[in-house]
């Protein structure tokens, strides 16, 4: 239902009540009709914004406009299927207790006590690594050659698993959901800037990269904050529905515009005309002033959000479960051909070649009417009696002159 049939229902057998007494009359349903036009407008949210958009398209240039359904997009999987299994590799009992004095002792009766059997994915992390770290201070120190080799094997098997851990630490987390999550709308027409969350996701790239390059001495007490955070932040789900409303409803008003490309000239001999007029006045008040600003925010966000998601998940490639490489290359990734974010671009483009195209038509295509009217609006500055004498100054340019 669009803003518009919205509104009329809403409209539609309104009652009012005055001092406990119920009115159901025409005059009293005109005035909340008239309340509820001044406090709406079908730009303050995304898919009315978008509705109106290609109704307005379809109005000046006298089509029926036809919403296609918002393109499916592969969800985030489930736990299960985005989590890795990590190899058991424990000291025996011997060795452990022969380890007396060692640091890695103390790490490995961490892991044996109750706590340590029901590791969150985070604590797995800073284990193996508390392990590699400690096991190397302690194999020096070892004189038994039997428990040294052990050990140096033990050592070897968690580095070897150890990008496992950080997958786990990443993608494996229950609080990953929470950014993802398609039940919180689209991204607002008018949304804040995601400082903190870019600024989280820079640095946990930082640190995965450090990881998985073997420098294990890395912070990493501040990634359960980053978790906590990522629970009441939704803006990764936000900019993937919003992508694909723009998607849908950006190829509708392309496909209103090729078909009146395709058949009844808008203008003749790329003489502008009133009609000419009307469909450039529209594009400039709603396409530009509206639509452009909000496309500009989603691929704003796309940048600072989804591409340091993409590059969180890139740089772990080598480990990605196989369930997660559909979702990876469909909806995240802002560089894969067939994904979501190369579908936007190209719907946008394919957009404003369409609007070029149009406006050529009568001779309006908005670089080049910039151009010639800079241009007009200098030299009428710079020579205004010439003008003036040739009858050549309208009342735009008068006015433009003056403005600047």
């Amino acid at each position: 239902m669009n803003f518009a049939n919205r509104l009329t229902f809403m409209c539609k057998d309104v009652l009012i009540i005055f001092g406990g007494v119920v009115a159901n009359t025409r005059t009293s349903s005109m005035f909340v009709c008239l309340l509820l036009l001044a406090g709406c407008s079908p730009f303050d949210a995304p898919d009315d914004m978008m509705e109106e958009y290609v109704e307005r398209v379809g109005r000046v240039l006298e089509l029926a406009p036809v919403f296609s359904e918002i393109p499916d997009v592969k969800p985030l999987p489930r736990p299960r299927d985005r989590t890795l299994a990590i190899p058991v590799t424990e000291l025996g009992m011997l060795d452990f207790l022969s380890l007396y004095g060692c640091e890695l002792q103390r790490v490995v009766g961490e892991k044996a006590s109750i706590m340590g059997r029901v590791m969150q994915p985070l604590n797995r992390l800073r284990y193996e690594v508390r392990f590699i770290q400690a096991a190397r201070k302690c194999l020096p120190s070892i004189e038994n050659e039997e428990l040294a080799s052990d050990l140096q094997k033990a050592i070897a098997s968690k580095q070897k698993s150890l990008p496992l851990a950080i997958w786990n630490a990443t993608w494996g987390v229950e609080e990953i959901e929470s950014l993802f999550t398609s039940a919180k709308g689209r991204l607002p027409v008018e949304a804040p800037a995601s400082a903190e969350l870019t600024n989280d996701l820079r640095q946990l790239n930082q640190t995965v990269a450090a990881l998985n390059a073997g420098q294990l001495d890395q912070d990493l007490d501040y990634l359960g904050n980053v978790h906590q955070s990522w629970l009441s932040e939704h803006k990764a789900g936000q900019l993937i529905n919003s992508a694909r409303l723009v998607i849908a409803r950006l190829t509708d008003g392309t496909g209103l515009i090729a078909q009146r490309l395709e058949g009844r000239p808008l203008c003749i001999g790329g003489q502008p005309n009133e009609q000419a007029r009307i469909v450039q006045s529209m594009f400039f008040s709603v396409y530009i002033e509206k639509i452009q600003p909000y496309l500009a925010s989603v691929r704003r966000h796309r940048d600072t959000v989804v591409a340091p998601l993409t590059e969180l998940a890139t740089q772990q490639r080598e480990v990605m479960p196989a369930s997660f490489e559909s979702y990876y290359r469909t909806t995240l990734s802002v560089t894969a051909e067939d994904g979501l974010w190369q579908r936007l671009d190209k719907a946008v483009q394919q957009h404003t070649e369409a609007w070029q195209s149009l406006l050529e038509q009568c001779g309006m295509r908005p670089t080049a009417q910039a151009r010639k009217r800079n241009a007009s609006t200098l030299a009428f500055r710079r020579h205004p009696k010439d003008f003036l004498d040739r009858g050549l100054a309208s009342r735009d340019l008068l006015g433009s002159a003056q403005a600047q």
